[in-house]
């Protein structure tokens, strides 16, 4: 998932547009950008891999002038894109993940219509849209056009001499919120950009909501679609803990995902911990439900390591699990831990940079608690996971069966035996004393939107 942030004020907006797009950057690792509308259009991007956002561009904002703008971090691939369109020039940032670019891509190309940037994985998904959008006979339509297009999902701003163009993709699989202060009007993927630059919260954008956003306010062009499928994971990882989507508050929510599995839980342990960071509030719930004490075995160095889970490269994700979590060996000998994790995908960094360094550090035993349900699907709206044969959970299936199976349900089923079966697999790999998982259920009752509005396709194969 990538971070967009747009801002439209009375005054300057690029020192709002500089820290708004800053407090994304638990979302993405490969590239920044940002863009702003003066009297002409300045744009900068730079790759931010080896270096926090803020070091790279706060020579760069000083000298974009105008007072609306655009900004990102990105996962993938290089943004915003410039566009000279039949509607003038304009800039898009985009959040999501189009399955069927390359389809897309080669039918323009038979139009005669040339695409000049590229990303790891081919086209850049931004050019694309951009594209799409301009053959459209207004913005409007073009927005409509790509929405009805694309499969997956994918939520844009376009900056433009009209405002800033806002649209969310059509099932709501990525949030946008719209909030004022004093000065203006912006937009965000985290709502908790707005607190500490003086924004309140005034709209969660619907899906398939098309918006033009103003200094003044902002105007509905298109309502919105009747489907919604909001990603369950900002709530169990990605989302900032100060984070609301649809309302809901993303630190909440993992204190209830933590409550959860220690009311389904008889283990006796001396300490509750949380794989940091965003491990730690189920394990705050945990210990508040348990009435266990909560304890840190495990601390992160610094935020400038960053996620694990988003670099595209399995060998980032390994050196970054390896470098970031330091064990405090005075409070690991000896004692029975229950560790907390938000999720378990591929197994391997839980298991060699996460329980290797417990054992080495003198733990009794292990036993881990996962706030969601085993991962059986790779996502299609996003590029955390693409391949089936990364998951923990299929690799452990393909042993039990001893090949690829095609109906899973029996293993989605937190009852059946061969649910069990494969947990207690996937315990032995990991090396731990004990293994559970928290169920489909009570990961929706913790988030509290009913199930049909989330999207649970990594857990189910079901959209």
């Amino acid at each position: 998932m990538d971070g967009i942030f747009g801002v439209a004020l009375k005054k300057d907006c690029s020192e709002v547009l500089f820290y708004g797009t800053d407090y994304h950057s638990h979302l993405g690792t490969e590239y920044g950008g940002l863009a702003v509308l003066g009297k002409k259009l300045s744009r900068k991007i730079h790759a931010i891999s080896g270096g926090q956002f803020k070091s790279r561009f706060y020579e760069d904002y000083k000298k974009m002038k105008g007072k609306s703008g655009i900004g990102v971090i990105s996962t993938m691939e290089e943004q915003p894109i410039y566009l000279n369109s039949k509607f003038g020039h304009l800039c898009i940032v985009s959040n999501g993940l189009i399955t069927n670019a390359d389809c897309l891509t080669n039918g323009l190309q038979r139009q005669g219509i040339s695409f000049s940037e590229t990303a790891k994985k081919g086209v850049n998904n931004t050019e694309l849209v951009a594209k799409l959008i301009n053959q459209g006979s207004s913005l409007v339509d073009g927005i409509e056009n790509y929405f009805k297009r694309i499969k997956g999902s994918c939520s844009i701003l376009i900056l433009h001499k009209d405002g800033i163009y806002i649209a969310r993709d059509k099932l709501g699989y990525s949030p946008l919120i719209i909030g004022k202060s004093k000065e203006g009007w912006a937009v965000t993927t985290e709502t908790s950009a707005f607190f500490n630059l003086g924004f309140s919260i005034e709209k969660y954008v619907k899906p398939g909501e098309i918006l033009l956003l103003k200094h003044t306010g902002f105007k509905v062009l298109k309502e919105e679609e009747p489907n919604q499928k909001t990603d369950t994971f900002l709530w169990i990882y990605t989302g900032f803990p100060a984070s609301n989507y649809e309302g809901i508050n993303t630190e909440e929510v993992r204190e209830r995902c933590g409550k959860f599995l220690a009311k389904r839980d008889n283990v006796e342990a001396d300490l509750v911990a949380g794989v940091p960071d965003s491990g730690t509030t189920h394990a705050i719930g945990y210990a508040i439900e348990s009435r266990m004490p909560f304890r840190r075995p495990l601390v992160k160095y610094n935020p400038g390591y960053g996620r694990s889970y988003i670099p595209p490269s399995q060998s980032i994700r390994d050196h970054i699990a390896k470098m970031k979590l330091i064990p405090i060996k005075e409070i690991i000998k000896g004692n029975r831990i229950i560790l907390c994790e938000d999720s378990i995908v591929r197994g391997t960094q839980l298991k060699s940079y996460t329980i290797q360094k417990l054992w080495e550090s003198g733990a009794k035993e292990i036993h881990v608690r996962v706030a969601c349900p085993p991962l059986l699907f790779p996502s299609k709206f996003d590029y955390s996971t693409k391949k089936k044969e990364e998951l923990v959970a299929i690799r452990t299936i393909r042993a039990l069966e001893g090949k690829d199976i095609k109906d899973v349900s029996e293993y989605i089923d937190s009852n059946s035996k061969k649910y069990k079966k494969m947990v207690d697999c996937i315990a032995k790999e990991l090396d731990v004393t004990t293994l559970k998982y928290q169920t489909i259920e009570d990961m929706v009752k913790a988030i509290g939107l009913p199930k049909e509005k989330l999207c649970l396709y990594v857990w189910t194969g079901k959209v």
